[in-house]
């Protein structure tokens, strides 16, 4: 087994070098093969290692496959933890990384930068898995920035573009922030654990309860709850939460194959996995749980709301995917770390359809992305219109589809917790309940229902990368993309049907036993699982329950502002027109951040750059030893004066004075 746990990452890194180094000599038809056949052949593995561990019941796989450097006794390894979490990980990725392989085929078809985006692509599956698989500390910071870094490479794909160029460098920045803070995290580890390796870690970390530091000094902090806390720091930046969140809707400047890869199984997916994977830690500190569970609330709400005011069917999706990723990160505070992990298996599955049937509209609109320039596509891409609604159905939690378990159960979970904060939480996800039925079909009802909105468009248009595309144009009406776009969707559909109806063994039964750690007055999972009858009587008890009522309400009302009485719309946006421009000015981070941020170290730069550079470099230290050297030279060339009379009489001085010295001073 261990070469085959060696080979899942492999596999798609060769893909990528093929594809990145040989492309030219490969071809474009060579390229995409040799990336596919890279992520086929590592969710093929991905199969045999669940066969292995889950359904043949095997024991975890913890050992080292390199080691880097010893220094003082502390070891730097590469090395792979094989357990359940790491099996749905690996299943996810390579799944949904698969299909968006597949379905790039279509849309990157005349793109010049093609094999350079499946050698990109096939990377970014290979840093997912090496920070999934990683056993230590080390290795998982090398795939945190692995993935960081690919991602910047992809959403400035179109390197031409200064709007692509402005959002790789967004993210870039902003996830170093984050990352600042998972560094720190890191180090604190070391510092007092002496080790990089989870276990040694965790079973360490009971000892550590009660030791406390000095951030500040006179100030004690609990030593779990600071490595917890600047751990999640960097969960926030590359998750995406409150306040590290802008970086994310930008992203959408990258081709569509790539939102979707980020947003549902690899980048944003990678703080989840990191906090799960931490429970022992994070257990040990209510502090740290607390902090998670109110930015993920914070996050869940408000970022629903700006997904009201979008207009730009791509951005609709990402703050859709902000705001379930703020669900995910309140189970996480909540102690249900089971159902963050399960909730991250079913959105990326409906996630990752949801950005490629808008991409599949993209493809049918010739680039157009406004959705109030749609309309009526029902009729004219029924694969599309069905996929789009399943994944929708399944993001606000329709019983009975797989968004519907993993979203009911996080609800339940916080509505249990007594952690503080809970309170809050719970009000926080029960409205964006609502909030997230609204804009999703607002966003479905304009694409594929109502008036048809795209005939009196130009037929000129422009490319997402800003080329022109003059082969493409509305004089006749969109179709259905090819197979090669469509099957992708078809093959995301069944999981984000079927995918919740695990919900038993994974959430109440030992699938993550001696995986995750979840103390007895944490345990809020176990609370809802001594209730749980199975699949049916969830369904039976959701359906009475307010989440329920909170999605049809969301999903009615959508239907009849939109498409029933769409006057109400404008009239509401006129009427409340000063909440409309907070919201589509995003609370104005963006803003802060350029002023405050971006402008603050701007303005320290130049008044470093006037007191260091002009004043002390320039005018104390070169014109200053000039000007002294200038002045001395001066003094001394008084001196010189060529007479004689001159020079005895200081030779008489200069004796006069050794004289004195002599007689007088020693």
């Amino acid at each position: 087994m261990e070469n085959i746990y060696l080979a899942i990452p492999l596999a798609p890194l060769l893909g990528a070098i093929l594809a990145g180094l040989f492309g030219k000599q490969l071809g474009r038809g060579g390229a995409h093969w040799v990336a596919i056949l890279g992520v086929a052949t590592s969710f093929l593995l991905s199969l045999v290692v669940f066969n292995h561990h889950i359904l043949n019941d095997a024991p975890a796989y913890n050992d080292t496959v390199y080691t880097w450097a010893v220094s003082d006794g502390i070891r730097f390894e590469v090395g792979f933890l094989v357990d359940s979490l790491t099996v749905l990980m690996l299943l996810v990725v390579t799944f949904v990384s698969l299909m968006v392989h597949i379905y790039t085929i279509g849309y990157m078809h005349d793109d010049p930068g093609y094999q350079r985006f499946f050698s990109y692509i096939a990377l970014f599956t290979f840093s997912m898995l090496m920070l999934v698989m990683s056993n230590n500390f080390l290795q998982l910071f090398f795939g945190w920035e692995a993935v960081g870094l690919v991602s910047y490479l992809l959403i400035g794909f179109w390197y031409t573009k200064p709007t692509a160029i402005f959002a790789n460098m967004k993210a870039f920045l902003v996830n170093r922030v984050g990352d600042f803070g998972f560094l720190l995290g890191i180090a604190a580890v070391l510092m007092y654990f002496n080790s990089l390796d989870y276990w040694d870690v965790f079973e360490a970390a009971p000892a550590m309860t009660n030791v406390s530091i000095q951030v500040l000094p006179g100030m004690d902090w609990s030593l779990m709850s600071v490595i917890c806390i600047l751990l999640f720091i960097g969960a926030m930046g590359k998750s995406a939460q409150v306040p590290l969140h802008v970086w994310l809707p930008d992203s959408m400047e990258g081709p569509t194959p790539i939102s979707a890869l980020i947003h549902a199984a690899t980048m944003v997916t990678a703080g989840i996995f990191m906090v799960a994977r931490m429970s022992p830690l994070f257990e040990l500190s209510e502090t740290a749980l607390s902090f998670v569970m109110v930015i993920g609330a914070i996050t869940a709400l408000f970022m629903g709301f700006l997904g009201l005011v979008q207009n730009d069917i791509k951005r609709v999706v990402a703050y859709s995917t902000l705001s379930q990723l703020g669900y995910m990160t309140v189970a996480l505070g909540a102690s249900a770390y089971a159902a963050g992990i399960f909730h991250l298996m079913t959105h990326a599955f409906f996630k990752a359809l949801l950005f490629l049937g808008a991409g599949s509209v993209i493809i049918a609109m010739h680039h157009e992305q406004d959705i109030r320039k749609m309309g009526g596509l029902k009729k004219y891409m029924p694969i599309t219109y069905w996929t789009a609604l399943i994944g929708s159905l399944a993001l606000i939690g329709f019983p009975g589809l797989a968004g519907f378990f993993s979203k009911d159960a996080i609800i339940e979970a916080v509505h249990h917790s007594q952690i503080a904060g809970s309170s809050f939480a719970y009000f926080a996800v029960l409205c964006g309940v609502f909030i997230t039925a609204l804009y999703s079909f607002r966003m479905f009802f304009l694409v594929f229902h109502g008036k048809e909105r795209f005939e009196i468009h130009a037929a000129h248009k422009h490319d997402d990368a800003g080329h022109d595309d003059h082969s493409h144009g509305h004089s006749g009406p969109p179709h259905e993309t090819p197979a090669v776009v469509t099957v992708p969707l078809i093959m995301l559909a069944i999981p984000s049907v079927l995918a919740g109806y695990v919900i038993g063994p994974v959430l109440f039964g030992d699938y993550f036993q001696n995986v995750i750690k979840v103390l007895p007055q944490h345990d809020v999972l176990g609370q809802i699982g001594a209730n749980y009858h199975g699949v049916l009587g969830f369904i039976q008890h959701a359906v009475l329950a307010p989440p329920f009522f909170l999605a049809m309400g969301g999903l009615i009302t959508a239907w009849y502002v939109y498409l029933k009485n769409p006057s109400l719309a404008d009239m509401a946006r006129k009427r409340a027109s000063f909440l409309y421009q907070i919201l589509i000015n995003k609370y104005y981070a963006d803003d802060f951040n350029q002023a405050v941020f971006a402008g603050g170290t701007r303005g320290i730069g130049r008044l470093l750059w006037r007191i260091g550079d002009e004043v002390i470099i320039d005018g104390l230290i070169v014109n200053g030893s000039a000007r002294i050297v200038g002045w001395f030279s001066g003094v001394a060339r008084q001196v010189q004066t060529g007479y004689l009379y001159h020079y005895a009489f200081a030779m008489i001085l200069g004796l006069l004075g050794m004289l004195s010295w002599l007689l007088f001073l020693r």
